[in-house]
C-alpha cells in the first residue's frame, strides 16, 4: 500500500493511454510542482462519480489509474502536462485534502494477455472503429493502438465512444476477455441509442 497525489477528474483514464491536462487551480499546480522533483513522477487518476471536485464535496471512485508524469510546458498562470496511464489499484483510504488531494491505495493485478484472445480483440477493434466512424467522439476511427495485445485491449476501452460509467466499468474488468467482452457489448448498445434517435 502506498501514499499518493491524486488527480480526480470526470473522466476515467485507462492503462496505456495518454493523458493530457491544463492545470490551473492552485493545490494542483503545488502538486505538479512537487511531483517534478521526483525521478519518476506519477500521480493517481479517479472518476468523481457525482458533484464538482472543485471545492470538495464531490464523490470520487475507488479504483483509478496511475498517471506517469511524462511532460510539462508553461504558458500565463497554465500549465500544460501529457501523463500515461499505467497501472491500475484501489483506493483504500483517502486522507486530507491539503495541500492537494491524497489517498492510500493498493495496486491492483495486472491483466495477463492470451493469444486465444486474438479473434475477439480483432472483433472488439472492428467494432468499436465502425461505430467511432459514424458518431461525434473525441477519438477519430483511424486512431493508432499499440502493437501490444493488452494495450491495445485498454486503449479500446478507452477510445470506444462511452460514457465515463461506462467507462469506469471496463477499467474494473478482471481479466482481457471480460474487457473485450464488455467493450464489444457496451460499443454494440451505443450503437443502438445513436441509430434510434
Amino acid at each position: 500500500m502506498s501514499e499518493i497525489p491524486m488527480f480526480p477528474l470526470g473522466s476515467v483514464l485507462f492503462p496505456y493511454t495518454p493523458l493530457p491536462l491544463r492545470v490551473f487551480e492552485p493545490r494542483y499546480l503545488t502538486m505538479i510542482g512537487q511531483l517534478l522533483e521526483e525521478d519518476h513522477p506519477q500521480f493517481g487518476v479517479v472518476l468523481i462519480e457525482r458533484g464538482h471536485e472543485v471545492g470538495g464535496g464531490d464523490r470520487r471512485s475507488g479504483v483509478g489509474t496511475m498517471a506517469r508524469l511524462v511532460s510539462v510546458a508553461a504558458d500565463a498562470e497554465v500549465l500544460h502536462t501529457m501523463a500515461v496511464g499505467t497501472s491500475r489499484f484501489s483506493v483504500t483510504h483517502w486522507l486530507e485534502d491539503s495541500p492537494y488531494p491524497r489517498a492510500e491505495v493498493a495496486e491492483l493485478r495486472e491483466l495477463t494477455w492470451n493469444d486465444a484472445l486474438a479473434p475477439l480483440r480483432r472483433e472488439a477493434e472492428a467494432i468499436v472503429r465502425r461505430v467511432l466512424a459514424r458518431t461525434d467522439s473525441p477519438w477519430d476511427a483511424e486512431t493508432e493502438l499499440s502493437d501490444d495485445p493488452l494495450a491495445a485491449s485498454w486503449q479500446l476501452a478507452a477510445i470506444a465512444p462511452l460514457g465515463e460509467y461506462d467507462q469506469y466499468t471496463l477499467l474494473q474488468s478482471t481479466t482481457v476477455g471480460a474487457l473485450l467482452r464488455q467493450v464489444i457489448d457496451l460499443t454494440l448498445e451505443a450503437e443502438l441509442l445513436w441509430s434510434a434517435e
